[in-house]
C-alpha cells in the first residue's frame, strides 16, 4: 500500500503542467541517466557499448498521447528508419512499440490504425530476423491489445512477436492462460502506470506473489518469458524454479531497463543467462521519466538532489 501511495503521488506531481514544464527545462541531464539520447544514432551507440559485456537490447522510440492518424504513421516511419538504421550498424532489430502511439483505435481505410502500422514495423524487424514486442498500456487497452497481439501472432508467428502481462492487474492470468495457444513470448513486469485497486492489487507482497505466479507458468507450459525485473530476491528465485524444473537458460531471459542496475545485467550475462536492456530514445522522455521516478525514492531523490544542483 505504502509503494502504491508513493507512486500515486508522484505521477500526480509529475502531472501538473508546471513540474513538467521544469523538469523539461532543467532535467534532461538526469533523464540521460534512462535514456538512451534523442536519436537513433545515440541508441544505437548505446545498443553497441552494451553489447560489449554481452547484453542484448530492446529499442524503444518515446511517445505517448499521439493524436493525429498522421501523427501515428509518422511515428510507426521513425521506428521503421530505427529498424533499418540498426541492420545497418550490424544490430538485430529488436523493439517495442506502443500500438496507441501507431494508432491504436483510429480507424484508417476501415481498419484499425494500429494495427496496419504494427504490420509494417513487425513485417520490416522480421524480414531482418529481429523482433517486435507490443508494449501494455494502462487496463482499459488490455482488451484491444490483446486481440491485436493474437491477430499479428496469426499473421507473423510468436517468433516476431510477443507482448506484455502486468502482473500487478488481476486479469493477467486468466490472460496468461487464454494466450497458451499461441505458445506465446511475453515480458513479465510488475506494472508502472497509475492504475485503481479495481483492477490492480494495491500491495507489493501481492504483486510479487503474482509475479511469480505468472513467470512460473508460462514456464511450465513450454513458452519463452523475458522475466521483467531488477529485484534480486524475484531473479534467484526464478534461477531456483527454472534449475528445479529442468528449464533451459535459452528458454526466457531476463530483462532491464537502461541505466539500472548495470552491474547485476553484466553478473547475470557472466552466469551464462541471456540478459536484455530496455532502451529507451527520443524526445518525448518525459512521460517515461516520470515513471522511472515513481518507482523507488532512490530514483526521486536522484532527480531532487539534481535539480538542485541545477
Amino acid at each position: 500500500m505504502i509503494d502504491q501511495i508513493y507512486r500515486k503521488a508522484v505521477l500526480t506531481v509529475a502531472g501538473q503542467k508546471t513540474v513538467e514544464d521544469l523538469v523539461r527545462a532543467r532535467g534532461w541531464g538526469m533523464a540521460q541517466r534512462f535514456v538512451a539520447g534523442e536519436t537513433p544514432q545515440t541508441a544505437i551507440s548505446a545498443v553497441q557499448e552494451l553489447h560489449k559485456d554481452g547484453i542484448l537490447a530492446n529499442l524503444d522510440l518515446l511517445g505517448e498521447f499521439i493524436e493525429s492518424p498522421e501523427q501515428c504513421t509518422a511515428f510507426a516511419d521513425n521506428v521503421l528508419t530505427m529498424i533499418e538504421a540498426a541492420y545497418a550498424a550490424g544490430i538485430t532489430p529488436y523493439v517495442s512499440i506502443k500500438l496507441s502511439s501507431v494508432g491504436q483505435g483510429k480507424t484508417v481505410g476501415g481498419e484499425d490504425l494500429g494495427l496496419s502500422n504494427a504490420r509494417r514495423i513487425i513485417g520490416r524487424a522480421g524480414g531482418y530476423g529481429g523482433f517486435v514486442c507490443l508494449d501494455m498500456e494502462d487496463h482499459p487497452r488490455v482488451d484491444q491489445t490483446l486481440a491485436q497481439f493474437r491477430q499479428l501472432v496469426g499473421e507473423f508467428g510468436h517468433g516476431h512477436v510477443g507482448t506484455v502481462l502486468q502482473s500487478y492487474l488481476y486479469r493477467s492470468e486468466q490472460d496468461r492462460d487464454g494466450l497458451d495457444d499461441l505458445r506465446p513470448n511475453l515480458r513479465i513486469v510488475k506494472g508502472a502506470y497509475l492504475e485503481p485497486e479495481t483492477v490492480a492489487y494495491p500491495d507489493k507482497a501481492d504483486v510479487d506473489a503474482a509475479y511469480r505466479r505468472l513467470v512460473y507458468a508460462h514456464m511450465k507450459a513450454g513458452n519463452y518469458v523475458n522475466v521483467a525485473t531488477h529485484d534480486e530476491q524475484l531473479i534467484d528465485d526464478v534461477k531456483m524454479f527454472a534449475l528445479a524444473h529442468g528449464i533451459a537458460r535459452d528458454a526466457f531471459e531476463f530483462q532491464m531497463l537502461y541505466g539500472i542496475r548495470r552491474d547485476l545485467q553484466k553478473a547475470l550475462v557472466q552466469e551464462g543467462y541471456r540478459v536484455r536492456a530496455y532502451i529507451p530514445y527520443g524526445r518525448d522522455w518525459y512521460p517515461y521519466f516520470s515513471r522511472r521516478i515513481a518507482e523507488t525514492p532512490r530514483n526521486a531523490m536522484f532527480v531532487i538532489r539534481g535539480m538542485l544542483k541545477g
